[in-house]
């Protein structure tokens, strides 16, 4: 049987993953080996990613690498995954998924309404920020880059009263000392496709898409579905202010989005119900745009976001 190669990139987490699908192809008597592979969004680390600004910041390498033939698929959190993917590569599979909700984290504090007057909150992303400072405009929000244990540590150094994170993240590498509240999706709604990972293979690799079908899980694949689509239609990538939590509930979906501007000034919100994934993406995306999103998103794009300034 011919080795199954791994694309990853070399991050903490990343590896967890990537050794997680890893661990279940040699289950099935696969031999499997791993190529780390370092991306853009992995070399630029003293910088907000809003101001960054590139789709497929940590996907393009790994990408190139699988087109290649270097490696035979590629293992993602989806969230990282653009939602227009190039005609060569597809998605495979959507593995079950993690808890997506956000949790914060302090070392002082139980909650976000424990949070002092100007506390100094970690995140880099503008979803977070501007959910956060619709709630608590006082608290001061400053950037937050590096892996998981790099984050984690720069809290309890006491550089952030608080910090905020994504439970999938947490929970797959049992960091999750620090974590005082799980917010709920009303309270942060979460990025698209958010505790999921998405297996990338070549367009057409009927072999790979063979070994690799048992990892798809069904219920994963119509959330995010329908996640991406509305994200798609918003013209959005992974460090845009929108939120997009979808769940199924007696046979249909749920989607709950979030449109807002990065300061927290005005934050837009859709909850609609469907069957078809796409469809209700879609429509949802459409129902944010005609409220006001067409203007929050040009305002973004044109001034490169107003990502949070260094301590």
């Amino acid at each position: 049987m011919a080795i199954l190669r791994i694309g990853s990139r070399g991050s903490q987490l990343a590896l967890w993953q990537a050794n997680h699908i890893a661990a279940l192809l040699r289950q099935l008597g696969h031999q499997v080996e791993l190529e780390i592979i370092r991306t853009t969004g992995d070399k630029i680390t003293d910088v907000a990613l809003a101001k960054v600004g590139t789709k497929g910041m940590f996907t393009k390498e790994i990408e190139d690498a699988l087109a290649e033939g270097r490696i035979d698929l590629a293992v993602h959190s989806l969230k990282d995954l653009p939602t227009e993917l190039a005609p060569q590569f597809e998605v495979v599979a959507i593995t079950e998924r993690e808890n997506p909700r956000d949790v914060l984290l302090s070392v002082k504090y139980a909650g976000l309404a424990d949070l002092p007057q100007g506390a100094k909150l970690g995140t880099s992303s503008l979803r977070r920020q501007a959910q956060l400072k619709e709630q608590r405009p006082d608290l001061e929000i400053f950037p937050l880059r590096g892996n998981v244990d790099t984050r984690v540590r720069k809290l309890e150094e006491g550089e952030y009263d608080a910090i905020i994170l994504a439970a999938a993240g947490l929970n797959r590498l049992g960091k999750t000392q620090f974590v005082k509240q799980v917010l709920e999706a009303e309270l942060m709604c979460p990025a698209a496709g958010q505790g999921a990972l998405g297996i990338e293979i070549r367009s057409g690799d009927s072999v790979m898409r063979e070994h690799l079908k048992f990892l798809d899980c069904e219920a994963a694949r119509r959330a995010t579905t329908c996640e991406r689509a509305l994200l798609n239609r918003l013209g959005g990538g992974c460090q845009v202010p929108i939120g997009a939590f979808a769940e199924i509930k007696a046979g249909k979906l749920t989607l709950l989005a979030v449109c807002a501007k990065p300061d927290g000034s005005r934050v837009l919100r859709q909850l609609q119900t469907g069957t078809d994934p796409l469809e209700l993406g879609e429509r949802t995306g459409l129902l944010l745009l005609h409220a006001g999103g067409d203007e929050i998103l040009k305002e973004v794009y044109g001034s490169a976001a107003a990502a949070p300034q260094q301590p």
